[in-house]
């Protein structure tokens, strides 16, 4: 299929499980509101979340899927199979023995995690048992993360993006159920943790049963550090800690926060907002990305990589850049409208928002990192996105620490610091991605593509202005529209109508352009590219 199909196959079936994700967000926030409850949940799933996003959603899998489909060309499907046997056997028994370790050392690690509510023994107890009964999903994730690479592969796309949406069913069962069953909400919060870990048993059988339909036999078997599994190790875990350098920002931050009471709920809600963007449409780009750049840097079509990049590229911001607008200038009006209720005051809502806002500035270098990654993956090349993102990281640590207490001892939310680091760190991983590509002419922007651009931006900005002055209106649209919720909606289906206008306008793109990125390509060819 063409990179637009591909990307909008992955993004329908994410957007799904997102609005599972949603709808699971809310019950929480009712009933957890800001508080301990709601930092235990955060905490409890912040390791589980982290190896979600470096293995579920992409990065992992980006990283393997060359390894996998140049023994599956070159020695056969069979020989592929046995590298996916051998390396999710061993790496499925070490992230196995992490997961017990950490279950048994977590009394003496929580204290570190949650240091803001340390003085309290029920808080610091529930906190234990709700990391420790979310902890196996990791494991599930490993072998998740695998079977993806190996249907990827196969050109098979639906599966991997669905079956992160089990996440979130699982997780809303109790927490609807346990309303009719109890008031107290700790229950409820321990059942919701133990769905994770069911959630991730389910996902990894319905993978390997779509691997096996594929006709593919992955095996578990006794962990052997072969030859083949050191390689895959070695271009595979580099890869996941380039491709995941935001989520392992993510987790530094909510570290760092440990000490504010509440903060790590802030930082939970607003990461739940700024990350749409990024499973929607990079995560989506990137894994139809590296089979086609694999195909083209194999087969010596440097030209058609070019392209197929270039197309990526323009696919993510025409996208990703309203999104990004829409959460920078009207942060309050969407979380107060959705989120707001329950335990979950207004002034929660405009917490949030003040750090959803400095995130937001950061959401198109999100996505482009998941863009500009796969030409190193394909060729088979994950050092260099690995050091560069363990530099954002380091920045992000750094100037992330620094902003957090300066602005703390100054009166002033430290979260807000701790999001200025992680959006300007995410602008200096894709600043050394990109320059390193174009220092080695794998990829150079062409005159053509930075027109369209400039036109889009254009067409953000106009609809920047309409989100603006409803913002300023909020009150007003709320009782004109009878409710906040549908005062909302209209506004977002009225900025995404201003915004797709202008680009037809503005000749950013045309509608034969967008009939034919959709059009089935035959024989999986290179595709309808989005230049003009």
């Amino acid at each position: 299929m063409s990179l637009a199909r591909n990307t909008l196959v992955q993004s329908g079936l994410t957007l799904g499980s997102r609005v599972l994700g949603f709808a699971r967000d809310l019950a929480l926030s009712a009933s957890f509101g800001q508080g301990a409850l709601m930092d235990v949940w955060a905490t409890a799933l912040m390791l589980p979340n982290l190896f979600r996003r470096l293995f579920a959603e992409g990065a992992f899998a980006q990283a393997f899927v060359p390894i996998y489909g140049s023994v599956r060309e070159t020695e056969g499907e069979e020989a592929a199979a046995e590298v996916a046997s051998q390396a999710v056997s061993f790496i499925f028994a070490v992230v196995a023995g992490f997961c017990i370790l950490m279950q048994i050392a977590m009394p003496w690690i929580m204290p570190w995690l949650l240091s803001a509510w340390k003085g309290d023994a029920v808080v610091m107890r529930t906190a234990v048992i709700a990391t420790q009964l979310a902890m196996p999903y990791l494991a599930c994730m490993t072998i998740a993360s695998l079977l993806s690479g190996v249907l990827n592969t196969g050109g098979r796309f639906a599966l991997t993006a669905a079956v992160p949406a089990f996440l979130n069913v699982c997780t809303l069962v109790p927490l609807i159920a346990g309303r009719f069953l109890t008031e107290d909400p700790t229950p409820i919060l321990l059942a919701a943790c133990l769905a994770v870990t069911v959630s991730g048993l389910v996902q990894a059988g319905l993978l390997w049963w779509g691997v096996s339909r594929l006709g593919v036999r992955v095996r578990l078997g006794m962990p052997r550090l072969s030859p083949t599994v050191k390689k895959a190790l070695a271009l595979a875990v580099p890869g996941a800690l380039a491709g995941g350098a935001m989520q392992i920002n993510s987790v530094v931050s909510q570290v760092l926060t440990g000490s504010d009471e509440g903060a790590r709920s802030v930082l939970y809600n607003a990461d739940r907002l700024y990350q749409l963007p990024l499973g929607l449409i990079g995560v989506a780009i990137g894994l139809a990305l590296v089979p086609r750049l694999t195909r083209a840097f194999v087969s010596g079509d440097d030209e058609g990589g070019r392209r197929t990049l270039d197309d990526g590229f323009t696919l993510a911001m025409v996208f990703t850049l309203p999104a990004a607008a829409a959460l920078f200038v009207i942060p309050f009006f969407i979380i107060d409208a959705t989120v707001t209720r329950g335990a979950f005051t207004s002034e929660d809502a405009a917490r949030t928002a003040d750090a959803l806002r400095q995130f937001a500035w950061g959401v198109p270098a999100f996505v482009l990192a998941k863009v500009l990654t796969p030409p190193f993956f394909a060729r088979q090349d994950t050092r260099r996105p690995m050091i560069y993102a363990v530099t954002s990281v380091i920045f992000t640590v750094v100037v992330g620490s620094a902003l957090f207490f300066i602005l703390r001892s100054r009166g002033i939310d430290g979260v807000l610091g701790l999001a200025v680091a992680t959006s300007l760190s995410a602008w200096l991983n894709v600043a050394l991605l990109a320059g390193t590509l174009m220092r080695e002419n794998v990829w150079r922007p062409s005159p053509s593509f930075l027109s369209r651009m400039g036109r889009v931006l254009a067409a953000v900005a106009i609809m920047g202005g309409v989100l603006f002055l409803a913002a300023w209106q909020y009150p007003l649209l709320s009782r004109l529209f009878l409710a906040k919720e549908i005062a909302v909606l209209v506004v977002c289906g009225v900025g995404a109508a201003v915004y797709g206008a202008s680009l037809l306008l503005l000749r950013a793109t045309s509608l034969r352009e967008l009939k034919g990125v959709l059009r089935r390509e035959p024989g999986g060819g290179a595709g309808v590219s989005l230049e003009p």
